[in-house]
């Protein structure tokens, strides 16, 4: 049997398949909902996880840094002392004063490079101590973000198996509705739920107001409306709006269709108590 083109179909078919994929959709967002935030939890917990990696990383790569640096600076100093020696040994032999001069002046120089090598090997000391101090605390961190992580996705993998068989049935006859709406409407239809808060694309019409939006619906649009003879959207809010009858929805009486019958029985109850209340003139 041939498949029924979706072009083909009558617009009441057409507004009821759409209602009907629309219940479904929302019945996987029910589902979704009870997720509550604990994906978003765990992707939060997850992303500080990988920052705090590489934050980790980094430390690491400094602390190594500096003790590069400390191995160069003890490198020279080890040159400067060595440089010293020898300058001390040469002024035994110097000769004039003014070599005497030049040579107390680099041993001079190297004294204040061996000073300066121990000051920036104290230094590069006391950043390590603060590097490693600030590792220290990241781990924990780490730690203390894992096992928080662990039991987020122990309660989502929970939640997720409850609902998990219950949603792919939903899914599948998702699948199958959109399979028997025109593609254009169905493209629509997807826009208009994307763009409502409470993702409804398709509402019927309630005391006299849209479902989504609650704007009064003029008397003649919502004749429209009942007639099923085109899809029409709400002028406010763009949502398709559907007849409850066709949507399978009883309405229950509106207030004022009950406010109108109490007044006429308050009107009667005052009438006849005014009635009761007048005395004839010959008793009087």
């Amino acid at each position: 049997m041939a498949k029924k083109d979706p072009t083909d179909m009558p617009v009441e078919e057409r507004l009821k398949t759409l209602y009907q994929l629309q219940t479904t959709l929302s019945g996987i967002d029910e589902k979704r909902a009870l997720r509550g935030e604990l994906p978003l939890e765990v992707q939060d917990l997850e992303d500080e996880i990988e920052g705090l990696t590489i934050r980790v990383e980094k430390i690491e790569n400094e602390i190594k840094e500096f003790e590069q640096a400390i191995s160069q600076k003890k490198g020279d100093i080890e040159t400067a002392k060595a440089s010293v020696e020898r300058y001390k040994a040469q002024l035994n032999d110097v000769k004039n004063n003014r070599e005497y001069d030049t040579l107390t002046k680099e041993i001079e120089f190297q004294s204040l490079e061996i000073e300066l090598c121990n000051k920036k090997i104290r230094e590069a000391q006391f950043c390590i101590e603060e590097k490693k101090n600030e590792l220290a605390q990241s781990h924990e961190i780490i730690e203390d973000r894992q096992q928080a992580l662990e039991v987020k996705k122990n309660e989502l993998d929970e939640i997720m198996q409850e609902t998990r068989e219950e949603e792919e049935k939903l899914k599948a006859k998702v699948k199958d509705l959109e399979s028997k709406i025109e593609p254009r409407l169905l493209t629509s239809f997807k826009r208009i739920r994307k763009n409502a808060r409470n993702g409804l694309g398709i509402v019927y019409v309630q005391r006299d107001a849209c479902g989504g939006c609650f704007n009064k619906i003029p008397p003649q649009r919502q004749l429209d409306i009942k007639m099923h003879k085109k899809v029409i959207v709400c002028e406010y809010c763009g949502r398709i709006m559907i007849d409850p009858e066709l949507a399978g929805v009883k309405i229950t009486p509106t207030g004022s269709e009950e406010k109108k019958t109490r007044k006429r029985a308050i009107r009667k109850t005052v009438k006849k108590a005014a009635d009761d209340s007048v005395v004839p003139e010959e008793e009087a």
